[in-house]
Parts: C-alpha cells; structure tokens; sequence
C-alpha cells in the first residue's frame, strides 16, 4: 500500500490510460482493445460521479 493511499482512504478516480493506436492489430478482435478502453472509461466516470457526490467540496 502506498503512503498516498493511506493518507486518502478515498482518493479520487483516475483516468485509464489510452492505449496506443498503433496497439490495436487491425484484426477485429472481439473485444478490441478500444473496447476495452471505452469499457473503463465508462466505469471511470461512474466512479468520477460516485466520488464528487461524496466529495462535494472537490466537484467544483
């Protein structure tokens, strides 16, 4: 566990990292990596919009 970590029981989300574009192999996986980003960003800013409600002094 990290010092930061115990310093902020509730840090706030943080974005995924974009993958790459020269990442994806072109070949239709399914799911692509892009998928899969999109998959975490969506759930980043489920929890981007938990933590501002707990945290309304920071949403501004």
């Amino acid at each position: 566990m990290t010092s930061s970590a115990l310093s902020d029981p509730d840090p706030m989300p943080q974005a995924p990292e974009a993958p790459d574009l020269d990442a994806c192999c072109g070949n239709g996986c399914e799911p692509c990596i892009f998928d899969l980003h999109d998959m975490a960003m969506d759930r980043y800013r489920q929890e981007l919009r938990a933590w501002k409600a707990r945290h309304p002094e920071a949403a501004g």
